[in-house]
């Protein structure tokens, strides 16, 4: 990923001074990520991160990468690999305050995404399937949003939004997915975790931020089961 390994740190002194915004070094995203604790999420296609200050990419771009070279070890077909990225991209999550730094950190990850895809067409002769980069792009854009962490608000004031995804059972050799949305808030007090888990109040592992909020109502919005290569198809659950 060469976008994020020129070691440009800073955009301009203003960026800095008006909103703090520091890129960290690649060396310094590859010795953090390979810390013995984070070895077991690492190997695990389903195991989510969440980069509350995403920046442009610098580690969800290394974490999609280790995550991609995963899925290949995992796949003996084409159509095991793009199930097994799809599912990899489901389990990254990223919250940048500005928006231009928001668009970028969608562009970087998709281009780790495809150049994988490319790769791996190769290896196989194998094509492109449309729906499976459509499905990507649908991923990346949901799980990567423009907000503060710290408020749990966009820009327009609105509450960010994260969707769990949920693999469902494999039906007549069909892997199916359905979406729910939480907001960060219910998120960070007592909804599930992001990766379904349920949440144990006090819990360091399950919780992002160690609050002591009254609990919020949650309202979760599920989409319908899709098949995974259909995501960018799916639709809101009727009401």
């Amino acid at each position: 990923n060469e976008v994020m390994k020129n070691e440009r740190l800073i955009k301009s002194s203003q960026r800095v001074k008006d909103h703090g915004e520091v890129f960290t070094p690649h060396r310094v995203v590859t010795l953090m990520l390979d810390q013995p604790e984070l070895q077991k999420a690492l190997h695990s296609l389903t195991a989510t991160f969440l980069e509350p200050a995403a920046g442009e990419g610098a580690f969800l771009t290394e974490i999609l990468s280790r995550k991609l070279y995963l899925a290949s070890s995992m796949s003996d077909s084409i159509e095991d690999f793009e199930r097994n990225s799809l599912i990899a991209l489901t389990s990254l999550y990223g919250i940048e305050l500005l928006v231009d730094n928001t668009e970028l950190l969608v562009m970087h990850m998709y281009r780790v995404f495809y150049q994988e895809y490319l790769r791996q067409m190769g290896k196989y002769q194998a094509s492109e399937k449309k729906k499976v980069v459509k499905s990507a792009l649908t991923i990346l854009k949901v799980n990567l949003v423009q907000g503060d962490a710290l408020t749990g608000k966009n820009k327009n004031g609105d509450d960010i939004v994260f969707s769990e995804w949920t693999l469902l059972p494999v039906k007549r050799g069909v892997q199916k997915v359905q979406r729910t949305e939480y907001t960060l808030d219910a998120i960070k007090t007592n909804g599930p975790s992001v990766d379904g888990q349920p949440q144990v109040h006090g819990s360091e592992e399950l919780t992002l931020f160690d609050l002591d909020e009254e609990p919020v109502e949650i309202k979760p919005r599920k989409f319908e089961p899709v098949p995974l290569f259909d995501i960018f198809r799916e639709k809101h659950v009727s009401e």
